[in-house]
């Protein structure tokens, strides 16, 4: 199977065949008289083109000129385009030279003086090539950075969706009506509260798709309403400490990832637990940082290293929305705590 030229080389043979008919066509439309060895010195002139352009392609690639700032992308470019315009010129007058192509001129100039007075025009041919080459890679990607911004774009949407998903799920609902059912003969009051709480998760899950950020408020009034049906669930089983700085309150964090940080201390650690346990939430700033912490009772199962969704989600969201100015972090405390750490850049416009 014949494989395809590249795009590179049908420019460079498209450019060079075009120079060559270009100059025939000026050769025999507008000469006052005959110039001898035209053809052989015009096929040597388009010969060194190719092979001298593309050694400075490849100086250029080896360099990772490309990829550099404009100010010595500018700099680069004069440089390496006067450096292959001497080579360029050195090489076609030597070979004119070698056949005796271009024997008055050898007569008249002496061959550096050849060599100099062909560099100036060849400069300029090869400035051209390059600002083309350059402007090709810049639309590139320009293109490129482009489509990344879609994909990151298609990338989070699609990590919230799996989020809302995670958060709606049968077991939770089906444990919190069946813990609201219990409730409606012997406590109605607290089961229209239930629902109530039940109804404020489901909503919060539906929207959290159209926002990229929340209040830290929202977001913890919302575990608040999750930790309370649970508390049905569990009863005294399940303590729940607060130790929140307010300044934090208006601090945006991704949407529901607390709740998944808390559903997850409930699965791997409470649920685990014969006596049930505790779950402290702290929010604080440290430095130029938001700290977000969920502490459960338990240890660190391989399942919640491997498969938790609550880990996975939590990381991929960070990385997605903050890069490496972010980062998550689960250890064990004194062998009896599980501790997940959130570590977020603070915004500014939202500290108090």
């Amino acid at each position: 199977m014949s494989k395809k030229i590249s795009a590179y080389w049908l420019c460079q043979l498209g450019g060079w065949s075009a120079y060559i008919l270009v100059w025939t066509f000026f050769y025999f439309a507008i000469r006052t008289k005959e110039q001898p060895h035209f053809f052989e010195t015009l096929f040597a002139d388009a010969v060194c083109g190719v092979v001298i352009t593309h050694l400075m392609r490849l100086a250029i690639r080896g360099f990772n000129l490309i990829n550099q700032s404009l100010q010595k992308q500018i700099f680069s470019i004069l440089l390496i385009t006067f450096l292959f315009a001497s080579i360029y010129s050195f090489s076609l007058v030597s070979i004119e030279t070698l056949f005796e192509w271009n024997i008055p001129d050898a007569q008249k100039y002496p061959f550096l003086n050849r060599v100099v007075r062909s560099s100036v025009g060849t400069f300029l041919f090869l400035l051209i090539w390059n600002l083309i080459y350059f402007t090709y890679h810049y639309i590139q990607k320009s293109r490129q950075a482009q489509f990344d911004k879609i994909r990151l774009e298609s990338m989070v949407k699609e990590l919230e969706l799996k989020t809302i998903k995670s958060h709606i799920n049968p077991h939770f609902i089906f444990n919190a009506l069946n813990s609201i059912r219990a409730l409606v003969d012997e406590n109605p009051e607290r089961a229209r509260t239930a629902i109530t709480e039940l109804s404020n998760i489901l909503r919060s899950s539906m929207q959290a798709e159209k926002v990229e950020m929340a209040p830290f408020e929202r977001e913890l009034n919302i575990v608040k309403d999750y930790l309370a049906l649970e508390y049905i669930r569990f009863e005294d089983r399940l303590q729940v400490e607060y130790d929140i700085d307010e300044d934090t309150l208006d601090q945006p964090v991704p949407p529901m990832m607390l709740q998944t940080l808390v559903e997850n201390a409930i699965k791997h650690g409470i649920s685990k637990q014969i006596s049930g346990g505790l779950i402290k939430i702290i929010s604080d700033f440290r430095g130029d940082n938001h700290e977000l912490i969920v502490q459960n009772t338990g240890r660190i199962t391989h399942a919640e290293r491997s498969e938790g969704f609550g880990i996975t989600s939590t990381q991929n969201r960070l990385s997605l929305l903050f890069g490496q100015q972010a980062h998550f972090e689960l250890k064990e405390l004194n062998g009896s705590i599980v501790e997940a750490k959130v570590v977020m850049p603070v915004a500014r416009e939202y500290a108090g």
